[in-house]
């Protein structure tokens, strides 16, 4: 499949450290890429040099065929991103939200209405997109998160622990959904510590440590090369640092 997300030597420098340096991959359509590391890895500047929020210090990216710094509209019409944390609007409906978001990438309302029905039917949050989300709980939140960076059908999403806040049902429904958009060509950039996850979602992985790229390939390719017994045992081998914890 095409190649969606290339990154050559991408670094980004924060006075007195890098935290991203010299990272060089690329993610084809179709793939559910892992994005993992110990905390201070790189992860999360990775994403937000994918999703245009900050400048690369050196090194180059592209989305869709699209420069991160010279075409970053154009980047931005084409990804999804779900950060860790995110801050929300909470004096609007959750309705009024997804309205704002479709409305910022010019989609239709009909085509936004009928993107969004199955989603919302697989999150259960129908019921809930006339209240406040002010008043939402932090899974509702993540819901509306993800159902806002969907409903463009994004041939790029970038996923910074998406699994945050959501009960086992909805977990379940976003690896569907997920699964479902790499079949039909999507880029899914999965960053997650819960390791066992990954294993069982993602095509490929990567392991960054000291935002450098410390091991690429799938999991099984990794155990092989590695001799590790699992993903966990090779984060740590790579990484020295802290398993992250497990699933539940």
């Amino acid at each position: 499949m095409e190649t969606l997300v290339e990154f050559s030597d991408l670094a980004r420098h924060y006075g007195g450290r890098w935290a991203v340096r010299g990272l060089s991959l690329s993610i084809a359509g179709g793939e559910i890429f892992g994005l993992l590391g110990p905390n201070g890895a790189g992860k999360s500047t990775t994403l937000k040099m994918a999703a245009t929020l900050l400048l690369p210090s050196s090194g180059r990216g592209r989305i869709a065929g699209y420069d991160l710094e010279s075409q970053a509209d154009e980047v931005r019409r084409r990804i999804g991103y779900v950060p860790e944390g995110a801050e929300l609007y909470e004096v609007l409906t959750g309705g009024e939200f997804l309205d704002l978001v479709r409305d910022l990438h010019r989609l239709p309302e009909a085509e936004a209405q009928r993107r969004r029905a199955p989603l919302l039917d697989a999150f259960e949050l129908y019921a809930d997109l006339g209240r406040v989300i002010g008043d939402y709980s932090k899974g509702m939140k993540q819901k509306l998160l993800l159902i806002a960076a969907l409903q463009h059908e994004p041939p790029v999403l970038l996923l910074d622990e998406p699994l945050d806040g959501l009960d086992v049902s909805a977990q379940e429904a976003l690896k569907q959904v997920l699964r479902d958009r790499a079949a039909a060509g999507c880029a899914v950039v999965y960053s997650s510590h819960i390791l066992e996850v990954v294993e069982k979602l993602c095509t490929r992985v990567a392991i960054l440590a000291h935002g450098r790229l410390a091991a690429l390939g799938s999991p099984r390719e990794l155990a092989e090369r590695l001799g590790g017994a699992s993903l966990s045992e090779i984060f740590l081998r790579l990484t020295g640092g802290d398993a992250p914890p497990p699933a539940g």
